[in-house]
């Protein structure tokens, strides 16, 4: 049955990532899951359960800055991300309860959204909230994690009702897609001024 799959050319890939070890875990689970988002037509149904196994073991070798960014890319497809996704500390209560105790949440919530550092800083510094608002939706963060972060973490100004109603303006398939985009990409949000 492999065999008559590897003809499928992004099958064969897979599979040749696959051997190629751990070095490239990290390739290999962003092409199974982007296959099992997309599953072509020309591959049989059966043989889903075996790329779900081999995302699920692979997502349990890759570091958790890749699972995270892992989890948004399978944010359209909940049932998938919970069969082939490790189980995970939620960081939100910590998250949350650094920014209530004015701590740097930058590493926190890079890890929790799947970017970088340097990028999650810079929705950080963004005074509107829309950034982070997209961030957290993207990500799947609810509306509860988004407020107190916005309220806590971003730069004071601005009318805070405002702020906080952005998250119920954001569409989830949209953010997903922006925060899927950002990753990789090097951000220059520029803050809104408070007037």
């Amino acid at each position: 049955m492999l065999a008559s799959m590897s003809a499928n050319p992004r099958v064969a890939h897979l599979l040749e990532l696959a051997d190629k070890g751990p070095a490239l875990r990290a390739a290999l689970a962003e092409e199974v899951a982007a296959l099992l988002l997309d599953w072509p037509v020309d591959c049989p149904a059966d043989m889903r359960p075996v790329f779900e196994n081999l995302l699920a073991k692979t997502a349990r070798e890759i570091e958790p800055e890749t699972r995270a960014k892992l989890r948004v890319q399978l944010y359209g497809d909940r049932a998938l991300a919970a069969r082939v996704l490790p189980k995970e500390k939620d960081p939100l209560p910590s998250l949350i309860d650094n920014a209530r105790k004015g701590a740097d949440i930058t590493h926190t919530l890079a890890e929790t959204l799947g970017l970088d550092a340097a990028n999650t800083a810079e929705i950080l510094k963004e005074a509107s909230g829309e950034a982070l608002a997209i961030a957290c939706k993207g990500a799947g963060l609810n509306r509860l994690a988004y407020s107190t972060l916005a309220l806590l973490a971003l730069p004071q100004g601005g009318d805070p009702n405002l702020r906080l109603a952005l998250y119920d303006h954001v569409a989830t398939l949209d953010a997903a897609r922006t925060l899927r985009s950002w990753r990789g990409a090097r951000l220059r949000i520029t803050a809104t001024a408070a007037e």
